[in-house]
């Protein structure tokens, strides 16, 4: 059994530690009700422009069309990872790289081996993983976006997507990124971000065409309407992810608390055995001397 000073010392640490983990779980929960309230009131209507959007690509009438529905052959490939740029939240980071693996070994494998895959890393963990392991692709590193989420940076790496999009540097863009449910629960997904997805009607049944009135023309709206539509989509995935990373690292600050106080009961019991054999030895050693002496 360890010694007295050496339990003490073990005890001190957990103490510390614990409160540290006590001091980022709270961090984390004042984070996590502003992100989870902006995530919250984002999800709707992102949703809801976005299954418009898909209604509106998928019965185009006449002439009208957009750029950003066109499907073609997949040459040059983009996957955009969004990941936390610190750790101890568990497994949420490893889990969206996960899933952009996953996605790349499936999708990506031939523009991957031949070095047509392009990386946009949002959030440093994902950065540090593929710019070690995937050496042979474009690595396009906006690692200090995820510090700051405001509409307006992170429209600009929207915008380049789309225009390289348009401009056939990228034939499909897929976007990898953490969604919230709760503080507890987060998923990893990858979602296919351009060309935008039509609707997938079942073999035999009739396509419903959605009631759309168009003003002033189908054209000039769908100029102006996509790209908004896509603006928004593109935010949503990287407010989910901050949610996310702040629900998953209260999860793992209080579980790791709840184990500090696991450990520190299991110290003070063996600190009170060290100690109860201390005081027995000395004892024993005080009743055999005063025997001896009796002799």
């Amino acid at each position: 059994m360890a010694s007295l000073k050496e339990v003490r010392i073990r005890i001190a640490s957990v103490i510390s530690t614990q409160q540290i983990t006590k001091a980022m779980k709270m961090v984390s929960a004042a984070k996590l009700r502003r992100a989870q309230g902006a995530i919250v009131q984002m999800r709707p209507y992102a949703d809801q422009l976005n299954k418009m959007l898909i209604n509106i690509l998928s019965n185009l009438d006449g002439d009208a069309e957009t750029s950003f529905g066109v499907e073609r052959e997949i040459e040059n490939a983009c996957v955009v990872v969004v990941t936390a740029s610190r750790g101890l939240c568990g497994a949420f980071n490893t889990n969206v790289i996960k899933s952009a693996v996953a996605t790349i070994n499936e999708k990506y494998a031939k523009q991957r081996d031949n070095g047509k895959l392009t990386i946009v890393c949002i959030g440093k963990k994902g950065y540090d993983y593929f710019r070690r392991r995937y050496a042979n692709c474009t690595i396009i590193d906006h690692v200090e976006l995820y510090n700051n989420l405001q509409f307006e940076n992170v429209k600009s790496v929207g915008q380049f997507l789309m225009d390289g999009f348009e401009q056939k540097k990228f034939d499909h863009i897929s976007v990898a990124y953490g969604r919230f449910k709760n503080a507890a629960m987060q998923f990893p997904e990858c979602e296919q971000f351009l060309p935008v997805k039509k609707l997938e009607v079942a073999p035999g049944a009739k396509k419903a065409k959605a009631d759309y009135i168009f003003e002033p023309s189908q054209q000039q709206l769908l100029q102006e309407l996509v790209p908004s539509i896509l603006q928004t989509t593109f935010y949503k995935y990287t407010l989910d992810t901050q949610a996310s990373e702040h629900g998953a690292r209260m999860t793992a600050m209080d579980k790791a608390t709840e184990n500090a106080n696991e450990m520190l009961k299991n110290l003070r019991i063996n600190y009170n055995k060290a100690r109860q054999e201390a005081i027995t030895k000395e004892l024993s050693e005080i009743v055999g001397g005063a025997a001896a002496l009796e002799a």
